[in-house]
């Protein structure tokens, strides 16, 4: 439907990734305040099977190719124009993730149409849209106004928590065809699953994450004392495993594992978005950092301003006498 607000549901082997529904509870407050109906494109072949996950959209269009089962941007985002140019949206929401990244920048130059990444936040202003993005890991944050139509927008995750976007309301559902390219010079030939690790962080209760505020690998051993004296195990972020600290297969974040603990307790990490990706659904986070402005705090549920080094023995030492 013209001038309508499009989610891009992203799937991956026959699964609906929970950005998804972050976008879909975004596109639901955006669609009502522009008084316009939501629409989730989902694309893939015999993707209607999944539709009936998608009722806080209006409508599910599934857009039923078998060149669209492979996360190929080029491919993607040549199928969504195609659309876009029958339907005339005015929003068009894209996750931002390593399956689909690029499809809205191809998207918007496809259409010459705006086209914004990395945003966490969208609101219609005085006739306009405007989009809270953030930069560098998260360390700034910029305000994007976009006057022109559609709007491409590339939502970063974390917009909004996934359990908004869910509803049992069964949505209408609609079968487009879309045109795609033939001269793809991409081709996806197998996928490599990564090696088990020696331990699963995704069915651990406690988890003491590491960051590069630990300073040296030496400094592990404190953490493996935390872990140990809580009854979880240690896990860090990307420049910990980049700096071999810590094995691949206990890294947590966009290029890592996606952990829901009970307990994450964040030592000397900052926050980047391609961590919180990762982390941002546990029960309690629990940060510290000796950086006041450091991005974890906005998530963490609770923060201390403190050197983990000196935190981690005492905190250990507590939790021992604890137990008694």
């Amino acid at each position: 439907m013209a001038g309508s607000v499009w989610v891009v549901v992203e799937q991956w082997q026959g699964q609906i990734n929970d950005i998804s529904f972050e976008a879909l509870a975004l596109g639901r407050e955006l669609a009502d305040a522009l008084q316009v109906p939501l629409e989730a494109i989902l694309p893939g072949p015999q993707c209607s099977t999944l539709a009936g996950q998608l009722g806080c959209a209006d409508t599910v269009l599934c857009a039923d190719h078998a060149a669209l089962a492979e996360p190929i941007p080029e491919v993607h985002a040549a199928a969504l124009a195609d659309l876009a140019r029958q339907r005339q949206p005015r929003v068009v929401l894209v996750p931002a993730t390593n399956n689909v990244w690029g499809v809205s920048t191809l998207l918007g130059a496809i259409l010459g149409a705006p086209a914004v990444n990395f945003a966490i936040d969208l609101k219609a202003s005085d006739g306009a849209l405007e989009a809270r993005c953030v930069l560098y890991g998260g360390k700034l944050e910029t305000r994007v106004r976009l006057t022109k139509e559609p709007a491409i927008i590339g939502l970063w995750p974390g917009a909004r928590p996934a359990d908004q976007g869910r509803s049992e309301r069964q949505p209408a559902v609609e079968q487009v065809p879309v045109s795609v390219p033939s001269d793809v010079r991409l081709r996806l030939k197998r996928y490599i699953e990564p090696e088990a690790g020696e331990v699963d962080l995704t069915r651990e209760d406690i988890l003491v994450a590491v960051g590069r505020g630990i300073q040296s690998k030496d400094n592990l051993e404190l953490a493996e004392e935390l872990a140990q004296a809580l009854g979880g195990e240690v896990c860090g972020s990307r420049p910990v495993v980049d700096q071999g600290w810590l094995p691949l297969s206990r890294q947590v974040g966009k290029s890592g594992l996606t952990v829901k603990p009970k307990l994450y307790l964040a030592l000397g990490i900052s926050g980047a978005p391609e961590h919180v990706e990762g982390m941002k659904n546990s029960a309690l986070i629990v940060a510290v950092n000796t950086d006041p402005q450091a991005p974890i705090f906005n998530l963490a549920h609770y923060g201390v301003v403190a050197d983990a080094l000196e935190l981690m023995p005492a905190l250990a030492e507590a939790v021992r006498a604890r137990k008694g």
